[in-house]
């Protein structure tokens, strides 16, 4: 089997954080494009039609490796082409993404509610990624596990490609000890300590993720640490890492985290309404360093806003 040329690197550099997109011209056996614009109309003009597609070839917003190009370049399968896509106006998120640890192969963020962790959908250049590249100069960084945009607290990124495996592999493996904070009804005759196991299921395109019967693929700890007449301050151990595991699991036992804007009832706030924080925060995160062999323990600086005594809170 042949094998495929490596990847060149691309010509564009980010913009506000965010890679240029990459396209690899694919074969074409019945000779259906003569031109690389000709491909480039037929890919993208469902899109955003093919007058834009020709106003950015008009720009010299499509490079290759050899250039600017003009659309009119002979068609060749494997050719590589870059571009920036056009961004849609985001709120801003008003609140900083934290730095608890910084060294050559990691940063450990604290990620406010509200931001997204990466890039995906109309959180593009919003999100603690974009941020942190920008902020902190390192264009190749990459996060090693992702937080929900409503939860705040710690989130591991990796300065170095060659290190993202070995981080990644921590998280995939279970191999890391986290450690989450919520605010939720206190309920007597809830019996806790509880270990909680489900499975749970949670398709593309529906906000809100199920419960239902057969094998368990979710499984959390939950703890009562301290109540406050109607509220409690829970510490919650997941064991796995499925999408809005806490939050499905918490309000499974009739003790939605509060302000949550999903569990028990989809709601739908505005985008730039930060009013009222999911009390949810990835307080700790705790694991042998698969580099050097250290063991490493970070804390998050955030407290969450129904619990802080009268401190100052950052959301």
């Amino acid at each position: 089997m042949r094998r495929r040329s490596p990847v060149p690197p691309a010509p564009l550099p980010q913009r506000d954080g965010i890679d240029p997109v990459r396209v690899r011209l694919p074969a074409d056996p019945g000779g259906v494009w003569g031109t690389v614009r000709d491909h480039l109309v037929d890919r993208f003009q469902g899109a955003i039609g093919a007058g834009r597609v020709d106003a950015m070839l008009g720009a010299g917003r499509f490079v290759g490796v050899e250039g600017v190009l003009s659309g009119g370049e002979a068609y060749a399968a494997g050719r590589y082409v870059w571009f920036h896509r056009d961004f849609a106006p985001e709120v801003p998120v008003p609140f900083e993404v934290g730095i608890v640890h910084r060294d050559e192969r990691i940063v450990i963020a604290d990620k406010p509610h509200f931001l997204a962790t990466t890039p995906r959908g109309r959180h593009i250049t919003e999100t603690a990624l974009a941020r942190l590249r920008r902020d902190l100069g390192l264009p190749a960084l990459q996060p090693a596990h992702r937080l929900d945009r409503l939860t705040a607290g710690l989130a591991l990124f990796v300065v170095r490609p060659e290190d993202r495996g070995a981080y990644q592999n921590l998280f995939g493996e279970r191999r890391v000890r986290k450690e989450y904070e919520a605010v939720a009804p206190y309920d007597a005759a809830v019996t806790l300590p509880a270990i909680v196991r489900s499975r749970i299921v949670k398709e593309r395109g529906v906000m809100a993720a199920r419960e239902e019967a057969g094998v368990p693929n979710a499984e959390s700890r939950i703890e009562l640490v301290e109540r406050r007449g109607g509220l409690g301050r829970y510490r919650l151990l997941p064991a796995t890492g499925r999408t809005h595991q806490l939050r499905v699991h918490m309000n499974g036992l009739g003790l939605p985290i509060r302000h949550d804007p999903v569990y028990p009832v989809v709601t739908d706030p505005a985008p730039d309404d930060f009013s009222a924080p999911l009390q949810l925060l990835a307080r700790s995160l705790e694991f042998t360093d698969p580099v050097d062999g250290r063991v490493r323990r970070f804390e998050s600086r955030l407290r969450l806003a129904e619990w802080a005594d009268g401190a100052i809170v950052r959301s």
